[in-house]
């Protein structure tokens, strides 16, 4: 697995998280941070909401809150503290935004990073408890999997926005 970049944070130190996957893709132009995850967010996959859904039904019978998904839109100037739909903004800078969601079962952290024409997604979890682990199972997996389809689908449309 790559090393996340020097800039990128993580919710703990590498030895005590559960969960680390880091991905990145080259840039045809530079992104400021908030600008890639604008794109990232703008059209979520097809599947996603169903996902969510799916995901906030089952959590929500072991007290986690429903969290509904991705809506693509926010707020015009989002600043440290505020929520892009349900992650909480704890770092934001040109080359990074740094988001969590904390619960009682584990914390979850999101760590977008632009600079020399590479984005990259550092996601980091710790878990408290039997739950977060068993939610990790199949979050991590898939997590993995959603990560590269959505950069996927940034490249194919950043290389028709550079070609013009």
């Amino acid at each position: 697995m790559p090393m996340p970049p020097p800039t990128a944070d993580l919710v703990a130190p590498r030895n005590a998280l559960a969960y680390l996957d880091v991905q990145s893709m080259a840039l045809p132009y530079p992104l400021r941070a908030l600008e890639a995850w604008d794109r990232l967010m703008a059209e979520p996959l097809p599947f996603m909401k169903a996902a969510f859904a799916v995901r906030d039904a089952i959590s929500a019978r072991f007290g986690v809150k429903r969290i509904g998904g991705f809506s693509g839109t926010r707020k015009a100037d989002p600043a440290q503290g505020d929520m892009l739909d349900f992650f909480l903004i704890e770092r934001i800078a040109p080359d990074v935004l740094t988001l969590t969601v904390r619960d009682r079962h584990l914390d979850v952290m999101t760590c977008v990073t632009t600079g020399e024409q590479r984005l990259t997604i550092t996601s980091s979890v710790t878990t408290h408890n039997w739950f977060g682990k068993a939610y990790m199972v199949p979050v991590g997996i898939a997590h993995r999997a959603i990560v590269r389809a959505t950069f996927a689908r940034l490249r194919s449309r950043l290389a028709v926005r550079a070609e013009r």
